[in-house]
């Protein structure tokens, strides 16, 4: 199924289910009308929205939904508000990459441990917002990325058995100041304020079901396109498949001796080519005022935002 959080100009966001690519239907309205509240009513629900999208028929227990235009509405974050935010470093090709334009070779460590850091839930932007610059920053980039979104409770989860725990899957964007990164890094921690102001997700919330027969074989990890734009130039082109921890690999650590809890985000890191950091070599230009960045998951849709 493909899911979004959306605004038919009515002044207050709903849940929606998209049907033929084209149309959504309403599926409930704010504060019950949430991809939460969807995720925590459990699986009945998820029944009734499956058949919707197998016939068309936009009825769900027993009443018609409303049905709108998708070009006419507003979409927002699929989930404006996560439990928290773990972002990972899981494309090996961005890593090498990264850690060469900082004259270094990849720590021996990455490659025994998926390691993530905490970005921040409460600063997400979704489809068409405009971005705030930094306004202590000269230096802003974006990083192509996708996240999952959790759907179960679980702690100490199996790498094998971690897709039992995923809800579904979006586009990520997490924004980068990278000369702030670059000088609070070099102290021995974060990245934090490089991170913290902005993270977009969205536009759709795609679930497994949707992606199945272009899986891999590996735990959350499936052969899918990956293209970052600037003003429609072409910047950045990858794969999901290319990713190095798999997202059963990253469930399974970010749970080892912690509860993981539905609505919370875990981002993949950025595939390989995903940024101005690498495709620059760390010397700009960066992203200007007035610039717009389409990130590109096929099957997962476009997000697009404007940098303010």
């Amino acid at each position: 199924m493909i899911l979004v959080d959306f605004d038919p100009n009515e002044g207050y966001p709903r849940l929606g289910l998209v049907i033929e690519g084209q149309r959504v239907v309403e599926v409930g309205e704010s504060p019950n009308g949430t991809l939460m509240s969807l995720i925590l009513n459990g699986q009945h629900r998820m029944d009734d929205l499956r058949e919707v999208a197998l016939t068309g028929k936009p009825i769900i227990n027993g009443r018609e939904r409303r049905v709108f235009d998708l070009a006419s509405v507003r979409l927002h974050a699929p989930i404006r508000n996560p439990r928290s935010l773990r972002d990972f470093y899981a494309f090996e090709a961005h890593v090498k990459t990264a850690n060469a334009n900082r004259g270094r070779d990849v720590p021996p460590a990455w490659y025994d441990i998926p390691v993530f850091y905490f970005s921040n839930p409460n600063a997400i932007f979704g489809e068409s917002d405009t971005i705030p610059y930094p306004r202590k920053s000269k230096a802003l980039d974006y990083e192509l990325e996708v996240a999952c979104i959790i759907g179960k409770q679980g702690q100490d989860i199996p790498a094998d058995a971690a897709e039992d725990y995923i809800f579904g899957y979006v586009i990520m964007n997490d924004w980068s100041a990278r000369d702030l990164q670059k000088q609070e890094m070099s102290v021995g921690l974060g990245p934090a304020k490089g991170k913290d102001f902005a993270t977009s997700l969205g536009a759709y919330l795609v679930t497994p079901d949707e992606l199945a027969d272009r899986h891999t074989g590996r735990v959350g990890v499936y052969d899918l396109s990956m293209v970052a734009r600037v003003n429609g130039e072409e910047r950045s082109r990858g794969n999901w498949a290319d990713i190095y921890w798999s997202f059963g690999q990253m469930l399974e650590r970010a749970s080892d001796g912690v509860t993981l809890y539905p609505g919370e985000v875990i981002g993949s890191g950025t595939v390989g080519t995903g940024c101005l950091l690498e495709t620059t070599r760390a010397q700009g230009p960066w992203l200007q005022s007035g610039d717009v960045v389409e990130l590109e998951i096929e099957r997962l849709g476009i997000l697009r935002n404007a940098i303010l």
